[in-house]
């Protein structure tokens, strides 16, 4: 004990005090520590361990944290998003735009945001929606929507 304190208390604190600089400095890793000295804390205050048993369980818990925040928050944007850093207009894919002048296999423009681009696919005619499939350079794949027909 440290100044009477139990140790499962020291646990406790020492995840307060990681959670707390997760958010004054967030990075977004601290917390699963934080999480798993909280979660030390538990079983220490609840079963009385040894020292070795305690640095066993946080070692785990937080092997397990880390593992399951890699899982839950690892690729946010779906996977292949972080390949396309120096391809900006392939996370147009799958976007649904309409078509501005009408699209073929050889032309025609769509508007995506508050621009035009070249489109080739559809075919589309002049203010019909079309998704976005692909990019070769700065010309856009799109096909139609596919909507159910009218009951």
């Amino acid at each position: 004990m440290i100044d009477g304190l139990e140790p499962g208390w020291i646990w406790a604190i020492g995840g307060l005090l990681l959670l707390i600089c997760e958010i004054v400095a967030p990075g977004f890793f601290l917390v699963f520590i934080g999480a798993a000295a909280i979660a030390t804390a538990f079983f220490t205050l609840l079963f009385d361990l040894g020292l070795a048993p305690q640095l066993v369980l946080f070692v785990l818990y937080t092997a397990l944290a880390v593992m399951i925040g890699k899982r839950w928050y690892g690729e946010p944007h779906g996977g292949d998003q972080r390949h396309n850093i120096n391809e900006p207009a392939k996370r147009l894919i799958g976007k649904t735009v309409t078509v501005v002048t009408d699209v073929d296999d050889h032309a025609g423009r769509v508007r995506v945001g508050d621009g035009e681009w070249n489109a080739r696919g559809g075919p589309a005619a002049a203010g019909e929606r079309v998704t976005i499939t692909g990019v070769e350079g700065n010309c856009l794949t799109v096909e139609p929507v596919r909507t159910l027909p009218a009951a």
